[in-house]
């Protein structure tokens, strides 16, 4: 029976807000959520990739709520705030690469994606971008353009942004090639099919950039071969295109290094990370080198909340708490648990419906079989009923799995015991359905 809260958000919220539950959470605390009526959920969304050192983390909470008592908007097209500034000292040390040094702050994954193509096509001077197929970069009117991973992100809202031309990811769901297709075949085939693009739909000389996600995220959690952003990148230096890594949710530790192209050592022109970056305050941030960022005219970039102070100070915060509590080793430590864990499913009779398991650090994904339903999607109604969050992805049959990278020994213990309970739930669901149809 739905609470009164839920009758009013079913009521009042427009019907374009997909959701997972219809819980009204009330309070967050390290790795669990709770509902308005007392129910305890263990979270492995980290919403989205969001709280990626936990709910409400006392250091961030602490930032915050200091910050609040000093200033808590200093528009950034007036002056700087001493929150940003220190933020983007404490950023320059954990950058990936010695290039990436100037930066511009802004609220949200979309804005920064929308920026970076203004960035991109007034440095030089080209019209046109490249995105992959299967890519998320939001959806904003912008950014929709450009998302690949599903039609519901644009259908309706078309015309969408021009100049937006797609190329082939290697991912074998998407290229139609059985699972166990090596990496460098798969990622040969799709630098043709770049290679092709150039040569068909939009001409080097009319191409501002290439945008990527070092991690596809709606379009299934698949990471990006090393050969293929090695190959980008060599495409990009012959052509002088821009090679922008997209790391709004691989970025930020979700991968066991701070960011995804660290793992990959190819360096991209420029750099989008938000989601992670202030654990739940809205910020993202576009970084590249002082040689692009340097060109842009006053007045290219800004908005009336870009760079707000109270996120700065709880995203340098969050750095703190990455050093203080030495968050990437326990990513290294909790990623080995769920895979062996994942892996150990596997081999139940519940779990001979998985394809693949792929993903780096606390970024897994969970490709089923191909069925007549979506078994992703009963899992996660599952792990609901037995108390944890989980999320689907991609147009494929995908679980996510993306738990605060704070998460514990014994909580992600908990976690593969939810996950084994949904498992066989969905077995069991899935035996009585094959029972009832041959009736």
């Amino acid at each position: 029976m739905q609470t009164e809260a839920e009758v009013f958000g079913a009521e009042h919220i427009t019907s374009g807000v997909g959701r997972l539950t219809e819980y009204v959470l009330e309070k967050g605390e390290g790795s669990y959520v709770f509902t308005d009526q007392g129910k305890k959920l263990l979270d492995l969304t980290s919403g989205i990739g969001v709280v990626n050192v936990g709910h409400c983390h006392p250091t961030v909470t602490k930032a915050a709520q200091s910050q609040c008592g000093k200033i808590t908007h200093a528009q950034v097209n007036i002056t700087y705030s001493a929150a940003q500034i220190t933020l983007l000292r404490a950023l320059l040390d954990v950058m990936p690469f010695k290039e990436l040094d100037t930066f511009f702050l802004t609220n949200s994954g979309s804005e920064a994606i929308e920026s970076c193509v203004r960035i991109v096509r007034t440095v030089t001077k080209r019209p046109n971008v490249i995105v992959v197929q299967g890519s998320y970069h939001g959806r904003t009117a912008g950014a929709a353009a450009m998302t690949r991973s599903k039609t519901v992100y644009s259908m309706g809202g078309h015309p969408l942004m021009g100049g937006v031309f797609a190329t082939a990811f290697p991912f074998y769901a998407q290229q139609g090639e059985p699972v166990d297709t090596p990496e460098e075949q798969l990622s040969q085939k799709a630098l043709a099919q770049l290679r092709l693009l150039l040569e068909q739909q939009t001409a080097p000389c009319d191409t501002a950039a290439i945008f990527i996600e070092t991690v596809l995220g709606e379009g299934g959690y698949v990471p990006a071969p090393a050969s293929f952003l090695q190959g980008v990148r060599a495409i990009c230096d012959e052509h002088g295109i821009l090679y922008v890594a997209d790391e709004i949710q691989s970025g930020y530790g979700r991968t066991g290094t701070m960011f995804a192209v660290e793992r990959i050592g190819v360096r991209p022109d420029i750099m989008v990370m938000a989601k992670g970056l202030a654990n739940g305050f809205p910020l993202s941030c576009v970084v590249g080198s002082k040689e692009i960022m340097k060109k842009l005219p006053a007045g290219t970039l800004g908005g009336t909340y870009a760079g707000n102070a109270v996120a700065c100070a709880a995203a340098t915060a969050v750095l703190d708490v990455f050093r203080d509590e030495r968050v990437l080793e326990n990513v290294a430590k909790r990623s080995e648990q769920l895979l062996a864990g994942l892996d150990a499913i596997r081999h139940t009779p519940a779990g001979q419906t998985i394809e693949q398991i792929r993903g780096h650090g606390l970024m897994i994904g969970i490709q089923f079989k191909p069925h007549d339903v979506s078994i992703g999607g009963m899992l996660a109604q599952a792990c609901v009923e037995h108390g944890m969050l989980v999320l689907t992805t991609s147009i494929f049959d995908v679980i996510r799995l993306v738990p605060p990278l704070t998460i514990t020994e014994s909580e992600m213990d908990e976690a593969l015991r939810i996950l084994c309970a949904a498992f066989e739930a969905v077995g069991q669901r899935l035996g009585a359905a094959r029972a009832t149809s041959t009736m």
